[in-house]
Parts: C-alpha cells; structure tokens; sequence
C-alpha cells in the first residue's frame, strides 16, 4: 500500500477558490448567452423585415410619383381657369365702367325726369279734380 501523506488527501483553499471562481464564470458565460441568442434573433427579424419594407415600397413609390404627376396636371388645368377667370372679371368691370359712363349718367337723368314729369302731371290732375271754391277759382294744393 502506498502511503499518502495528509497533504495530498486533501484540497488546498486555493484550489476551492479557483473551482468557485471557475463555477461562477461558467454561470456568468451561460446567463449572457441567452440574452444574446434572443438578441440575435431579433436582429435576424428585424433585416427580414427591413427588406420585406424595401421590396414593398417600389410600388408605393411608383403609386405615389403617378399621383403627383395627375395633381399636376389638375393644377396647370386650374392655373388655366383662373386665369380666364380672371380675364372674365376685368373684361366685366371694363364693361361695366363702359357702361356707366356712356348710359349710365344719361339713364339715371332720364329716370329723373320722367319720375319729375309723371309726378307734376299727378299732381296736376289732382287739381282739376278738386271741387271749386267760392270765386270759382279752383283750389290747388301748393
């Protein structure tokens, strides 16, 4: 039987430190390697995604580029009718300044003068039809 002496049967504190320290870095290595699976594919996720948006949004693009091209052409359309619209509106106000100066002013001294003739024509009827007084003078109303 070979003999052993009392220092060889059993583990020096050194050595169960090292075992500790050597556990805890197994336990550290294996609680960091979840997090980092799980964030890997997220990542993985996340360029499936990008590139599933950059195929999908060719035909957006393209969607949105015929719009803008149709907006533009309604746009230069209404451009137009306002425009017109706008040569409309002088021409009438020409018209219009034409017409007051030309008829306008000889009209409104028309008018006066018929309103003026029809009311002194009532007012002289009514005189003749007013009952005589006592010189045989017809009263009038003055």
């Amino acid at each position: 039987m070979p003999s052993t002496t009392l220092q060889e049967d059993f583990v020096s504190p050194g050595q169960i430190a090292a075992l500790v320290a050597a556990g805890a870095f197994l336990l550290l290595v294996l609680l960091l390697a979840i997090p980092l699976i799980k964030l890997g594919r997220t990542l993985d996720e996340a360029t499936i995604a990008i590139r599933k948006a950059h195929v999908n949004s060719d035909p957006i693009f393209s969607g949105a580029n015929t719009t803008i091209t149709h907006v533009n052409t309604q746009l230069e359309r209404v451009d137009g009718i306002t425009a017109d619209a706008r040569a409309v509106t002088g021409n009438v106000s020409a018209l219009t300044s034409l017409f007051t100066a030309t008829l306008g002013g000889p009209l409104v001294k028309a008018a006066a003068l018929s309103w003026g003739l029809s009311k002194a024509v009532r007012a002289r009827r009514k005189a003749a039809d007013a009952p005589a007084g006592r010189h045989g003078r017809r009263r009038g109303r003055r």
